[in-house]
This record gives C-alpha cells, sequence and structure tokens, in this order.
C-alpha cells in the first residue's frame, strides 16, 4: 500500500481528486506488473504527427518538412504542498525529406513525454525510411524504422506508507531500449491518404526499472495506428472540407479520433476533433498557413463530467518543396476537374 501526497487546488472537487489519485496510482502499480507497457503519445493535430505515428509517411511530401508540436494534458494542475506543475507534457519535433537515390524518403522524430514534474519520463529519438512507387490512383510508401527510448522514473516522488517498501523503486531509475516501427501509407495529393502501421513491433522491455530484482521490468507497447483522410472541394472553390480518422490500438484498449477541418482559401482553417475512448473530449482546432509555414492551436474540452482541465496543444510546421519531374504522374484530382 502507497500514499500519494499529491495535495491538488480546493477548487477541484473530491471525484477528481480521487480520479487523479488513482491515475498516479496506476501509473505506480506500472513498476511492479509484468505485464505493464507504456501506449504511444496522441495528438489531437494528428494530421501534423503522421512520422511519428507511421514511417512509411517519411517523404511523402515531396519536400524537406520540419514539424514541432507541444502538448500540455489537463493544463492548470498543480502540486499546491511543491508548487510543482504536474500536468502531463509532451513535446516532438520531426524533419523529414524524399531522396531519390533511394527511391523514397526518410525522417527523423525526437520526443519527450512528462507525467507529473518528471515522476515518469520518456525520451525517444526514431529513424525512418519509406520506400515509394507511384500508382495511378496515388503514392504507395512501405516503411520500416527503430525506435530509441529512454525511460526514466522518479520514486523519490512518493511518499509509501510503510517506508523500506522493497516492491517500489524510492530512487531515480533509467534504462534504454531500442525498438522497431513497420507501416503502409497511400497518398494522393491534395485529395487524401490511408495508413497503417504498428510501432513497438518487438515490445522491449526496460529491466532496470522493475523493483522485485526479478528482470522483468515495464515494456514497450505494440501499437497499432490506422489514419485515413478525404478532401473534398465544396461548391465554392476557395473553400475545402476534410475529414478524417485516426484509430489508435493495442491488445487491451482503443482510441477513436474524429476530425473535420474547413480550410479557406488555402489559407486559415479550423474545426474539430472528437476523442472516444479512455479520455473523451472535444477540441476545437484554429490556424494559418503563412508562405510555407503552418501554425496551429487546438483546446480540448473534456467531457468525463469531473470539472477536469482542458488541454493545449500548439504546432508549427515548415515545409520547403522540391520541385521535380512529375510528367510522369497523373492523378486524378476534383480541384482540378
Amino acid at each position: 500500500m502507497i500514499e500519494i501526497k499529491f495535495i491538488l487546488s480546493p477548487v477541484i472537487n473530491t471525484p477528481l481528486r480521487n480520479l487523479l489519485r488513482y491515475i498516479l496510482f496506476l501509473v505506480a502499480s506500472l513498476l511492479t506488473l509484468a505485464l505493464s507497457a507504456q501506449q504511444m503519445s496522441v495528438f489531437t493535430q494528428y494530421q501534423s504527427t503522421l512520422l511519428y505515428s507511421n514511417p512509411a509517411y517519411a517523404g511523402l511530401n515531396r519536400g524537406i518538412c520540419i514539424t514541432g508540436q507541444m502538448r500540455q494534458q489537463w493544463a492548470g494542475f498543480t502540486d499546491t504542498q511543491r508548487g510543482d506543475n504536474v500536468s502531463p507534457q509532451v513535446y516532438l519535433l520531426s524533419i523529414d525529406s524524399p531522396v531519390k537515390v533511394l527511391h523514397g524518403g526518410v525522417g527523423a522524430t525526437i520526443m519527450q513525454d512528462n507525467l507529473a514534474d518528471g515522476l515518469w519520463k520518456d525520451i525517444g529519438l526514431q529513424f525512418s525510411y519509406s520506400f515509394q512507387t507511384r500508382l495511378s490512383f496515388g503514392t504507395l510508401g512501405i516503411g520500416a524504422g527503430v525506435n530509441l527510448i529512454n525511460r526514466n522514473f522518479d520514486g523519490s516522488k512518493f511518499d509509501p506508507v510503510t517506508p523500506g517498501d522493497n516492491a517500489l523503486i524510492t530512487s531515480q531509475q533509467g534504462d534504454l531500449r531500442a525498438d522497431a516501427n513497420f507501416g503502409l501509407f497511400l497518398m494522393n495529393p491534395d485529395r487524401y491518404y490511408v495508413g497503417l502501421s504498428v510501432n513497438n513491433l518487438l515490445e522491449s522491455t526496460y529491466k532496470k526499472l522493475d523493483p522485485s530484482g526479478e528482470d522483468k521490468g515495464v515494456k514497450n507497447d505494440r501499437t497499432y495506428t490506422l489514419v485515413g483522410a478525404y478532401t473534398f472541394v465544396l461548391a465554392n472553390p476557395i473553400f475545402e472540407i476534410e475529414p478524417s480518422v485516426m484509430i489508435l490500438a493495442d491488445a487491451a484498449t482503443a482510441q477513436y479520433n474524429l476530425s473535420a477541418i474547413v480550410t479557406y482559401n488555402d489559407k486559415f482553417w479550423g474545426g474539430l476533433n472528437a476523442r472516444l475512448g479512455i479520455l473523451e473530449s472535444i477540441g476545437v482546432i484554429v490556424g494559418v498557413n503563412y508562405k510555407e509555414f503552418r501554425i496551429g492551436y487546438s483546446y480540448d474540452i473534456n467531457l468525463m463530467g469531473l470539472s477536469v482541465p482542458g488541454s493545449h496543444e500548439v504546432s508549427l510546421g515548415y515545409c520547403f518543396k522540391i520541385k521535380g519531374d512529375r510528367s510522369r504522374t497523373s492523378y486524378k484530382n476534383t480541384r482540378y476537374l
């Protein structure tokens, strides 16, 4: 039995306080369960993080693209005793480019996932390669990648009821492991895309994070991702609407993201995202395209009925298009008919 001394703001009601203590208890329990695992991070603006979830996406934009994304979950949670910000935070930076001599594209992603002010922190580095072939209806990418994930847990942030309990880690511990990704991605520029991927194929285990000394540890969660979108040009051609879906699943749970984005004059855009599953919310998304830059912001309104604060997400992308010979490529696109 452990007691987490986690003091919440007085304005948060008792059921929510109990929920958050339960969530933190689950995090601690991961260290004592042989079958425990960590799922991938999920973004409301998942359209900007396709390289992170699918290695086959590398280079499909036909340009050198750099994307940065920051997400703060449940913004405003603080430990009033220590004054620490305990909101989960995720930072992601990715870059990808087509490489003609490799008949495809390459990409790299660095990610930091920080829970409860360093209680649990992942720093991951991904390298991706996508072999691409052009079809009459789009470009198909077949991708593979490798993950390097450094996982850290700071047990000193817990106050155990029974001091000296050897079932708990009471100091800072870390472990580094490699894993693998695989994916398929079919894309028709400006019209549609669909991708299927599996991340953490090897389900690598962090044995140093097992306090029992039995080297069972915490493992990566093999995660399957299905994503798809289609762009409709409305009667007034300066308006476009893009409905999309992202399904993230492992052996135990599934999460569904349903989005619809309206773009005006290829410059201003906005829409909604509905997240269904363990965490249910509605995300409001706005953004602007300025020259080669794409700037987006979203705010998630939680629907759990427990006065849970919302979540902020900011994305910034830059894409330098590479001009090439496309004379042998022909796509049917409604905006050019």
